[in-house]
């Protein structure tokens, strides 16, 4: 009996499904370039590494703004990360970018 009804479903289901596809379909336009400007390299950190003794610090800048460092201690250690996530200057501590839940954070314009 379920399969008969189930049978019935589908059957009266057809014309709707049929009525749902459409007749002629058309190619979506080309993406139209970025706007004069903006860059890929405007959107890439810049990256510099120094050198304290057997100590390596990579300073991670966008737009010339230090926002994260990345420190790896002498001797192969494991490498930690000093970030500034609200941008004040005050910096956190984290042995790893995977721990924790991360809030995204954009800048949508200074003022």
């Amino acid at each position: 009996m379920r399969r008969l009804i189930l049978a019935l479903f589908l059957l009266a289901a057809l014309p709707v499904a049929a009525q749902n596809r459409p007749a002629d379909l058309q190619p979506l336009p080309d993406v139209p370039p970025p706007p004069p400007g903006v860059s890929d390299d405007a959107l890439e950190p810049q990256v510099t590494i120094v050198q304290h003794g057997d100590t390596k610090e990579e300073e991670y800048r966008v737009n010339g703004k230090l926002y994260m460092v990345k420190v790896t201690p002498p001797g192969g250690g494991t490498p930690y990360y000093l970030i500034d996530s609200r941008g004040d200057g005050t910096w956190a501590r984290q042995e790893s970018m995977d721990k924790g839940i991360s809030v995204p954070m954009w800048v949508i314009g200074h003022f």
